[in-house]
C-alpha cells in the first residue's frame, strides 16, 4: 500500500478527507443497428473523469451541451449504470454497493433536475412528492412526516397549505423550488444541481441561486453544480471544473479560473461571459465548428479541432491534466 493511500486512509477515518471522490469514470453508450440490433458503435459520453468535492465546498461543473455533464451526474448516483470507474461517498463504493447499502447511501445523495416540469410525478400531490422520501425510508409517523413536509415548504419560500396542491397549479420557479425541497427532505450530505436554473427566466434565476446559498449554509450542504452557463457557476462555486468532450480539460478556484483561464476552451466559455460594465471591452474568442461527435471524437486532445492554438502534436498526443498553477490543472501542452 502506497504513502499516498495510507494518506488517504487515515483523512477519511478522521472525516477530514474528501466528501466525494470520482474516479477515472467511464460512460459509454451502445449505438445498435442491424437486423439483430446489436452495438455498431459507441458513444463515449464520459471517458475518464476524476474529481473531488471535499465538504461544505460547491463544485461547478461546466460545458457546452453534449460534453457529459448531465451523465457524470447521473452516473455518480447510479441512475445510469458505469461502463467502469469508481465513486466514493465518504470513502464507501457507490458502485459497488448491495442493494440494500445503496438504499441508505441514497439519503446521502440527492439531485435536483433540471426540467422543474417533468421531474414532478402531476398525479401526486406537492406533500406527496416531498414526503415520497421519508415514507420510502420509513422516516418517522405519518404526523411527523407531514410536519416535516411544511417545515421544508416554508424552507424554500412556499407555504405549508400548497401542501395538498399540485405540480401544474404552480409556476416554473415555485416547481423548482419543490423540487428542492423534496431533495433535502432526507438531509443528504451531497446534493447533485443537475442545471438547476437552466429552464427558468433571469429573475427567477437569481432567487433560485440565492436559495441554493442560504441552504448550503443553513444545512451544511455540499453541492456538485452543473451547468453551461459561466456566469451562474461563477457566482455560486468555489471551484470550477471544466469539462469537454467527456473529459475534464481544467479544474481550480473559481476565481482564478474566471480570471485567468489557463485552458483555450476555458478561455472561449469565459470569453463569452456578457459584462456589466460598458466601458471594460473583452476579447471574444469564437470557436470554429460544433462539438464533435462523441461516437469518433478527435484523436490526441478532443478539442484540437476547434483549438485556436493547435498543433501537429496535438493530433498524436493526448494532453493529460497537470499542474499550471497552486491548486490548478489543465489538459493542454501550452497551458
Amino acid at each position: 500500500m502506497s504513502q499516498q493511500q495510507l494518506a488517504d486512509i487515515k483523512e477519511r477515518a478522521a472525516g477530514t478527507g474528501p466528501l466525494l471522490e470520482v474516479r477515472d469514470l467511464v460512460k459509454h453508450f451502445p449505438v445498435r443497428g442491424g437486423l439483430l440490433q446489436r452495438a455498431v458503435a459507441w458513444v463515449k459520453a464520459v471517458d475518464g473523469v476524476t474529481f473531488d468535492i471535499k465538504r461544505g465546498e460547491t463544485l461547478g461543473l461546466v460545458g457546452e451541451s453534449g460534453s457529459g455533464k448531465s451523465t457524470v451526474a447521473r452516473t455518480i448516483l447510479r441512475l445510469i449504470p458505469p461502463t467502469s470507474g469508481e465513486v466514493l461517498l465518504e470513502g464507501k463504493s457507490v458502485f459497488k454497493a448491495s442493494p440494500s447499502q445503496m438504499k441508505k447511501l441514497r439519503r446521502d445523495m440527492q439531485i435536483i433536475f433540471q426540467d422543474p416540469y417533468g421531474s414532478l410525478n402531476p398525479r401526486m400531490s406537492v406533500g406527496e412528492i416531498i414526503g415520497e422520501g421519508l415514507l420510502v425510508h420509513g422516516v418517522g409517523s405519518p404526523r411527523e412526516r407531514e410536519a416535516t413536509v411544511d417545515r421544508l415548504l416554508e424552507v424554500v419560500g412556499l407555504r405549508g397549505q400548497h401542501r395538498g396542491r399540485f405540480p401544474h397549479e404552480f409556476s416554473g420557479g415555485q416547481r423548482q423550488r419543490i423540487g428542492i425541497a423534496r431533495a433535502l427532505a432526507l438531509t443528504p450530505k451531497i446534493v447533485i444541481a443537475d442545471e438547476p436554473v437552466s429552464a427558468l427566466d433571469v429573475s427567477i434565476q437569481s432567487q433560485i441561486l440565492n436559495l441554493l446559498s442560504d441552504l448550503q449554509r443553513d444545512f451544511n450542504l455540499t453541492y456538485l453544480f452543473v451547468a453551461h452557463n459561466m456566469a451562474v457557476v461563477e457566482q455560486v462555486s468555489d471551484r470550477i471544473a471544466v469539462m469537454y468532450l467527456g473529459k475534464i480539460v481544467e479544474v481550480g478556484p473559481a476565481e482564478d479560473v474566471c480570471k485567468d483561464p489557463k485552458h483555450p476552451y476555458a478561455k472561449a466559455l469565459i470569453s463569452a461571459v456578457p459584462v456589466a460594465d460598458p466601458d471594460v471591452r473583452r476579447e471574444r474568442v469564437v470557436l470554429k465548428g460544433d462539438i464533435p461527435s462523441p461516437i469518433n471524437p478527435p484523436s490526441g486532445c478532443h478539442f484540437r479541432t476547434r483549438c485556436p492554438i493547435a498543433t501537429d502534436r496535438c493530433a498524436v498526443e493526448e494532453p493529460l491534466l497537470r499542474p499550471v498553477g497552486k491548486d490548478r490543472v489543465a489538459a493542454c501542452h501550452y497551458a
